[in-house]
């Protein structure tokens, strides 16, 4: 009987040795926000233009210019050629810059905020790397060869900084996901549900525990008319033709609701006066439903947010041709209503334009501009308007206003083409 109770005592005293502690799992706690201090921004170099005359690359250059004196920046190029000609763009602009990064991982979009690294904290003290699966947006299979090379993304920058990986199943873009980093998320139903039409919001909830600590998600119901899939058909503008969008998101919560510190959200409103645009009227009952939400919810301590109004400017619209990039595209897809897309024929599309997708660093605050020469001028007057709120919630910070269209023309804005690198704070 002593020798029976010694070997159960052995084996499980080996057992108990060689098990893993609660201490040795790898736990996210935290997904820094934002507004907090920032190691680096991340951006991919264009390899293409969404429509011929509009460079990406010189919003890219112009994203650079505004942040290169406060900022350390990395830039990451599909492979060695375009790693080549950006490092070379970038010296004949800027001279020789050691804040300035190049590393070569390959992608086929420059929407690094949507498949690029979340950076997340654990319980090691350590940063991690939160990996949710991918489908483009809607638009493809997860199982697309072109699809997986974008989701690797954030695996391949993760070896590159030897940071451990979390990785989940459940489709999510950083785009969609607003944190305050205290545990509280603002996320669209329209998206994530859309994304993962298999999964609960509670399973949704719990991954989003797992991969980024959120203690409290916040669901909102839609986003933006002109952010809207493009697969859904075209829309009617005010003046009875049709517009469509450009390969967009169907809803991302950066196109309209931003938080600016961990208690207060910069949230979308759209002037009485525009009711009549039957684009602006659709967006204003979208926002205000979200308004609602927003008002009756509560930040990490339970207490309601400050919510302060951000002017969206009147719906703008631009044209494609065949033979440009975002073109071509729109043209192969199949459209739910029925629609037969013109090909050859000049299209109207609706830019994915709006004054909340701006960048935060921790001394600059990048934003978008809608006025070109030509154009009206309540449209300048409302780029200044823009400039003016967001120089009031970011006061310590310089604000930066440049025209990206040609960003806009391809289903995004500038903080879609950028992501934050936090600052390790050990805390």
């Amino acid at each position: 009987m002593k020798s029976i109770f010694s070997i159960f005592l052995i084996v499980f005293f080996i057992i108990s040795c060689s098990a893993p502690k609660s201490t040795d799992i790898l736990i996210v706690v935290n997904q820094p926000a934002e507004f907090e201090a920032q190691e680096a921004i991340w951006l991919i170099w264009p390899s293409t233009n969404h429509k011929e005359g509009e460079s990406v690359e010189n919003v890219t250059l112009s994203i650079i210019e505004a942040l290169i004196d406060n900022s350390n920046i990395v830039v990451t190029c599909k492979d060695k050629e375009l790693l080549g000609q950006a490092k070379q763009t970038v010296e004949n602009h800027f001279g020789n810059q050691p804040s300035i990064k190049f590393i070569e991982i390959p992608s086929f979009e420059i929407w690094v905020r949507d498949m690029g690294p979340t950076f997340v904290e654990t319980n090691k003290n350590t940063l991690a790397i939160a990996d949710f699966n991918f489908n483009s947006w809607g638009y493809s299979d997860t199982l697309d060869n072109d699809t997986k090379t974008e989701e690797m993304y954030d695996v391949r920058a993760a070896e590159h900084y030897n940071l451990p990986v979390i990785s989940s199943t459940m489709i999510s873009e950083g785009g969609n996901r607003e944190v305050n980093g205290k545990g509280i998320l603002l996320t669209t139903e329209s998206v994530e549900m859309g994304r993962n039409p298999t999964m609960t919001k509670k399973e949704m909830e719990a991954e989003y525990n797992r991969l980024l600590g959120v203690k409290k998600t916040i669901w909102l119901k839609q986003g933006l008319v002109e952010d809207s899939h493009t697969f859904l058909g075209p829309v009617l503008t005010s003046d009875g033709t049709k517009a469509y969008t450009v390969v967009t998101t169907n809803g991302h919560i950066d196109e309209f609701a931003r938080f600016v510190n961990d208690s207060t959200i910069l949230l979308a409103q759209i002037d009485s006066s525009e009711f009549s645009d039957p684009i602006a009227y659709e967006n204003h009952k979208r926002i205000e439903e979200n308004y609602q939400i927003l008002s009756a919810a509560t930040d990490q301590d339970d207490n309601p947010f400050t919510i302060i109004r951000m002017p969206l400017a009147v719906t703008i619209f631009s044209t494609l041709s065949p033979g440009d990039y975002v073109y071509e595209y729109i043209k192969t897809l199949d459209y739910i209503d029925g629609s037969i897309f013109p090909s050859g024929d000049t299209v109207k599309v609706m830019p994915a334009f709006s004054y909340l997708n701006f960048i935060i660093t921790d001394k600059v605050i990048v934003g978008q501009t809608c006025w070109r020469e030509g154009m009206p001028i309540e449209l300048k007057e409302k780029d200044e308007k823009a400039a003016q709120i967001l120089q009031s919630v970011f006061t310590r910070r310089k604000i930066v206003m440049i025209d990206a269209l040609a960003v806009n023309l391809g289903g995004g804005g500038i903080h879609c083409i950028s992501m934050n690198h936090p600052k390790f704070l050990n805390r």
